[in-house]
């Protein structure tokens, strides 16, 4: 399986954060070509800063494999990952990132800034750009939406 694979599962994710009214971001956790959690947007209905996409599959892959230590998985992800989402890959020590479409005002991946460059003991390595279309239209056509409403 490719990256576009995992991707598209990513993206089932971020159409559930979609259809419930949450900014629609899915993230998925592989590992030995499996998925093993899966994580979309959460912060709007649980009322949580801390809720998104990449720390919920983050968070559910550490209790899949019982240690904190996600060395051997990779995440897929449909938004470039904020600096809060840098942090806990750094920290869960997730060896590769692979996003689908940039985040121009949050970034941390290479759009406001890498995180992953600076002198931290842990170096992800990132692709950006996969499934890059369908991960901005989710999010354009999400926020067209939401400017309609209100």
């Amino acid at each position: 399986m490719n990256n576009d694979y995992f991707m598209r599962e990513a993206l089932k994710q971020a159409q559930i954060a979609y259809s419930i009214g949450e900014v629609p971001v899915g993230a998925v956790v592989e590992y030995k070509n499996e998925i093993i959690a899966y994580g979309y947007n959460k912060r709007e209905t649980e009322k949580n800063a801390l809720y998104h996409a990449e720390i919920m599959a983050i968070d559910n892959a550490c209790k899949v494999l019982h240690g904190w230590r996600l060395w051997q998985c990779k995440l897929y992800v449909t938004l470039e990952p904020c600096p809060m989402c840098a942090g806990a890959i750094i920290n869960a020590r997730i060896p590769e990132v692979v996003f689908g479409c940039s985040d121009l005002k949050n970034g941390s991946c290479g759009s406001v800034i890498n995180l992953f460059d600076l002198q931290y003991n842990h170096k992800p390595t990132v692709t950006g750009g996969v499934l890059e279309n369908e991960c901005s239209e989710i999010l354009s056509d999400f926020f067209k939406n939401l400017r309609k409403k209100s």
